[in-house]
């Protein structure tokens, strides 16, 4: 039996799931700013209602980006202590992944366009067919300008959702990219739940980080993340 804590803080969103036995359970809360204050007693209650210990668990996973650089953060420093005081391993998930697989559930598509909301005009993007569950990414997760999508559609091949809050630059997108959107959700956020359910395929696969190789993804290059002092 697998057991896997995850956790998400890359959004005004705040997460936690805790994976057992094909069960997902999570608390999921919109919170914004109140993460560094939430997410451990979020943590502490998810494990205690389940009768477990950090010890008990096989790994412990999170969204590492992109998203929040604020939030990717707390969740990348969250991580690494509990791993490394735990002696666990990491998985590591793509937010804009995790949203796919959200989105493939909840709106019955295959083909699913995941954007969020960069600021300066620019959306972090990713382009996934969604298979058995599992997300195969069919462009590279980036961020860029939302008129620089023009490869998307010719990649798609049915019905395409597009979900997050990037679909706030709807009407910036190429037309061709328009044109084939079926589906809109802009409420949908990186959700820990779907996180879980992600880290228990890479773990089988022995995708695993060790503590001190954890990092979030930002996507923009000038962004510096700090680890652990003396890792």
């Amino acid at each position: 039996m697998t057991r896997i804590l995850a956790l998400d803080t890359s959004s005004d969103a705040c997460s936690v799931a805790l994976l057992t036995d094909e069960e997902v359970k999570e608390d999921f809360r919109l919170t914004p700013r109140e993460h560094t204050k939430l997410i451990l007693p979020m943590i502490d209650a998810l494990l205690a209602e389940a009768g477990l210990k950090l010890s008990d668990l096989d790994a412990i996973a999170f969204g590492r980006g992109p998203g929040s650089f604020t939030g990717l953060r707390i969740a990348a420093g969250i991580v690494q202590g509990l791993a490394w005081g735990a002696e666990l391993p990491v998985v590591a998930v793509s937010t804009l992944e995790a949203m796919a697989r959200d989105a493939a559930d909840k709106h019955n598509r295959q083909w699913v366009l995941t954007v969020l909301d960069a600021r300066m005009d620019e959306v972090y993007a990713g382009l996934y067919q969604v298979q058995a569950g599992e997300p195969q990414a069919r462009i590279p997760e980036r961020v860029c300008a939302p008129e620089r999508l023009e490869d998307v559609a010719s990649q798609v091949q049915g019905p395409l959702a597009v979900v997050g809050s990037g679909l706030v630059y709807e009407a910036r997108f190429p037309q061709a990219l328009q044109q084939l959107i079926e589906v809109r959700d802009p409420d949908l956020q990186p959700r820990a739940a779907a996180i879980a359910q992600l880290a228990q395929v890479y773990f089988q696969r022995g995708e695993t980080l060790t503590p001190e190789q954890v990092q979030p993804i930002y996507l923009r290059d000038e962004v510096a993340w700090k680890k652990l002092p003396g890792r």
